[in-house]
């Protein structure tokens, strides 16, 4: 009865996961992308579509991602998930749904940006529970992400882990004054747990890389003075991403130049 049940479970779980993985086309590169429904997320679906490659498209609210459906209609290798990053229990249900999918890159690029009212504040206007949100989120998230599709990248052809930090979290190059607590604690904690993770992903010949996309226009009818539009920050990280050797695993790196930039 054990072993009837046992390959029961085996085999519904295979359907599942084939379910899953019905719109993505076999013999290409897989890529799955957190925080896909905006901005540099967006951008990314966008530019890897156009190269014919399969992309999960991770997001909170798939409904609401309009702009996301229509790339997926356009390109019927884009398949879209519901993803909170911050609920831990959807992250192995997800790498349960995919389990046996090889994910040739982890694109790890969901994050809670400082576009609230406390991110300009000094130390009096520190939001406390802003900050937990960031570093589950901009932190944790992320290294959850790693531990449960390890596998599926490390049967994968690329094999890399790509994450999205900034160089905010730098104690060399971030901002030299009181500002943004919350965001910049929560990208330098990120930036040890990937500088950690960094020296066991060797043994299952990945490559983990960090980048830093720039400072990008991400607000609809808000620009900033020096940054760039999200199309240019990816195109040119994606660059980076196809140079990608062994030799860059643990490094961070910027999206223009790929200079390393110090921690």
């Amino acid at each position: 009865m054990k072993k009837a049940l046992a390959a029961l479970t085996a085999g519904l779980t295979l359907v599942a996961s084939l379910a899953a993985q019905a719109g993505l086309a076999p013999g290409k590169t897989t890529v799955l992308i957190t925080g896909a429904n905006r901005g540099i997320g967006l951008e990314y679906v966008r530019q890897i579509a156009r190269r014919d490659w399969n992309v999960v498209a991770a997001v909170r609210d798939p409904a609401g991602a309009a702009e996301l459906q229509a790339i997926a209609r356009a390109h019927p290798q884009v398949v879209i998930e519901q993803l909170d990053v911050s609920d831990f229990k959807a992250i192995e249900a997800l790498a349960a749904k995919y389990k046996g999918q090889a994910i040739d890159i982890l694109l790890l690029n969901a994050a809670i940006t400082p576009k609230y009212a406390s991110a300009f504040k000094p130390l009096a206007g520190v939001d406390f529970d802003m900050a937990r949100q960031s570093f589950e989120v901009n932190a944790l998230a992320p290294l959850k992400m790693c531990q449960a599709f390890m596998d599926s990248v490390a049967a994968s052809g690329k094999k890399q882990i790509v994450v999205i930090s900034s160089k905010g979290g730098s104690f060399s190059e971030g901002p030299k004054m009181p500002m943004m607590y919350e965001y910049r604690a929560s990208k330098a904690a990120l930036d040890m747990y990937m500088y950690t993770l960094a020296f066991e992903t060797p043994k299952k010949g990945v490559t983990l890389t960090l980048l830093s996309p720039g400072q990008v226009n991400t607000m609809q009818g808000m620009k900033q003075p020096n940054a760039i539009e999200a199309d240019e920050s990816v195109s040119k990280m994606l660059t980076v991403i196809d140079s990608l050797t062994p030799g860059d695993n643990g490094k961070f790196l910027n999206y223009e130049d790929r200079r390393e930039i110090p921690w």
